[in-house]
């Protein structure tokens, strides 16, 4: 099959996977408030309690909101597949004469529209409460590209995970074992400086960590007095970010493919 047919294969199962948010949306609305509630606690309840000096807490605070946002949304990837295995719509799409890889890139991309979404909504909500950037227009667009194009590569991973469990309820418990401990790990809530031992050099290579600290460099909200951080992922943010996504994707999308074809061959 050529690659013109699969890209025109993958753009139809994207637009039908848009159909169905459309359809049901109750996921749509899911996705988009539980992010807002998480941003509106920490930054009224527990941000009145954290001190960041040089730097309104709510706008260190918004980058790792986005960065965990995202990383928990692509969920929807691995229960949508799950769930499409369990309907049997994996098997009626493997009688059509449509590229393997399709399936997966359709997924991904309509879930890629639903990170989008929720950053614009997110951002607004920001905006309200206090978030600004201090930087070009260039640089702002280079942050909301950087945490898009993380989210895509960590849908690959959730790909993984919903074409391996038997159940689209599994995906939620075991992706919120492995998304929970990144997250929080990490400098979402506050500085990896503030962490002890171990746990602070688990943080400083945390993927999550880069995107973290990449997006506030690219927004400005960083003290420039602040000395600069001392591990090498958070004092060259962009450039670990971008290696993060391009391992993830290495791995994780001949990964998911071989899992697809393990799937629909069953």
């Amino acid at each position: 099959m050529s690659l013109g047919a699969a890209l025109s294969d993958g753009v139809a199962l994207t637009h039908r996977n848009l159909i169905k948010i459309k359809r049901v949306p109750d996921l749509l609305t899911t996705s988009l408030m539980g992010p807002i509630m998480s941003l509106l606690l920490f930054a009224f309840v527990f941000g009145s309690a954290i001190e960041v000096p040089g730097l309104s807490y709510r706008e260190f605070l918004i980058a790792g909101i986005f960065t965990q946002t995202i990383a928990f949304n692509v969920v929807t990837t691995g229960s949508g597949l799950a769930d499409d295995i369990q309907r049997g719509i994996m098997d009626r799409l493997r009688t059509l004469p449509i590229s393997s890889s399709a399936v997966l890139v359709g997924r991904t991309t309509s879930d890629l529209m639903n990170n989008a979404l929720a950053l614009l909504v997110m951002s607004l909500t920001g905006l309200l409460i206090g978030w600004r950037v201090h930087t070009s227009v260039l640089e702002v667009i280079a942050g909301f590209l950087l945490l898009l194009l993380f989210g895509y590569a960590m849908s690959w991973v959730m790909a993984v995970v919903g074409l391996s469990v038997r159940a689209p309820e599994m995906v939620t418990n075991a992706s919120f074992m492995v998304v929970m401990p990144l997250s929080f790990v990490a400098n979402t809530y506050v500085s990896t400086e503030r962490m002890p031992g171990v746990l602070r050099v688990i943080a400083e290579w945390n993927p999550i960590s880069a995107v973290t600290q990449a997006a506030r460099n690219l927004f400005g909200n960083v003290n420039p007095a602040a000395p600069p951080p001392g591990a090498w992922p958070l004092q060259n943010a962009e450039l670990a970010s971008v290696g993060w996504i391009v391992v993830i994707m290495l791995i994780f999308v001949p990964l998911a493919i071989q899992r697809y074809n393990k799937a629909v061959s069953r």
